[in-house]
């Protein structure tokens, strides 16, 4: 990438400023991160990685491949400039709870790729992430940490590994009121994600996932907490046992709610995918939908036809 001219450079500081669309700000960024990368940082950024580095130079090199591997053009030059396992080391308990942080953050983002959904589990990142769920660990780390295994989990491979390492009755606390909504998010796509698997969907019920899950389908829960918390109730009524329980916990009426509301697609998918669960081959279940007003709202019935559910 050739040097931009001294307009140029001002122009870019420019799409960073507050006054700024949020669009020409991302793009901002990914210039500069394009600059940088292109500058050939990315492989002296993964050696200042490694053990041989102070703790604190550890810290920041991780931050910075957290924030180069944000943008995808970049994810393949870190991954194969071995960022990976340096980085699952510093998830360890003897690092800081900021290099902790920031190296979850890179996993995460460097988990855009399916190789990488493969290497980072082989790399060992599954059971220390799995840790940092744990109380001990700051709001911004158990989500940073559970945001991983949601993408992580995408792998059906890794939804075993995950459940094996004991992540569920984690992600289950981390639905409960003491957690932020910004962790009640990622804990409910973790658990999403996690329930695709036949055997995860009767842990998750067993680990008490339903009773918090409907909760978070109130209308005091951000869109997006509403959204994975439908999509996991959607994914456990596979199970014939998860669909009487999670009827009796109450989910229908707020997921028609949710369905009605003037809301975004994909929470509105999420909330149809589950209905549709609940009602399948289940006569009582297609009775409290009706009764709740599904069956008999020409509004609701044309919305999920409209989504294709």
């Amino acid at each position: 990438m050739p040097p931009l001219a001294r307009g140029d450079v001002r122009n870019l500081v420019r799409k960073l400023g507050a006054h700024a669309r949020p669009a020409q700000q991302k793009q901002a960024l990914a210039t500069i991160a394009a600059m940088i990368a292109a500058a050939g940082a990315i492989p002296p950024l993964v050696q200042l990685l490694e053990e041989a580095s102070a703790a604190k130079v550890r810290g920041s090199a991780a931050g910075a491949v957290q924030n180069l591997a944000y943008f995808a053009e970049n994810v393949v030059t870190i991954s194969a400039a071995g960022a990976i396992p340096p980085l699952v080391q510093l998830l360890g308990p003897g690092c800081s709870a900021d290099m902790q942080l920031y190296a979850a953050g890179a996993l995460h983002n460097l988990a855009q790729t399916a190789d990488n959904k493969v290497t980072i589990p082989a790399a060992g990142a599954i059971s220390p992430l799995v840790q940092l769920l744990g109380p001990g660990s700051t709001a911004l780390l158990q989500e940073n940490a559970a945001v991983t295994l949601l993408r992580l989990a995408l792998d059906t491979n890794n939804q075993v590994a995950i459940a094996a390492a004991g992540a569920i009755p984690s992600l289950v606390q981390l639905l409960g009121p003491g957690s932020s909504a910004a962790v009640q998010k990622e804990a409910a796509g973790a658990l999403m994600n996690l329930a695709e698997n036949t055997g995860n969907q009767v842990t998750i019920s067993a680990a008490g996932a339903i009773s918090p899950l409907v909760l978070l389908l109130g209308p005091g829960s951000l869109l997006e907490v509403q959204r994975f918390a439908a999509g996991a109730l959607g994914n456990l009524p596979q199970n014939t046992g998860n669909q009487v329980a999670i009827a009796a916990a109450g989910a229908i009426p707020p997921l028609v709610q949710l369905l009605r509301r003037g809301s975004a697609d994909l929470p509105k998918a999420c909330a149809a995918c589950a209905l549709e669960a609940l009602g399948r081959n289940n006569a009582k279940n297609c009775a409290t939908i009706a009764a709740a007003g599904a069956s008999a709202d020409v509004g609701v019935l044309e919305e999920m036809e409209r989504l294709g559910i």
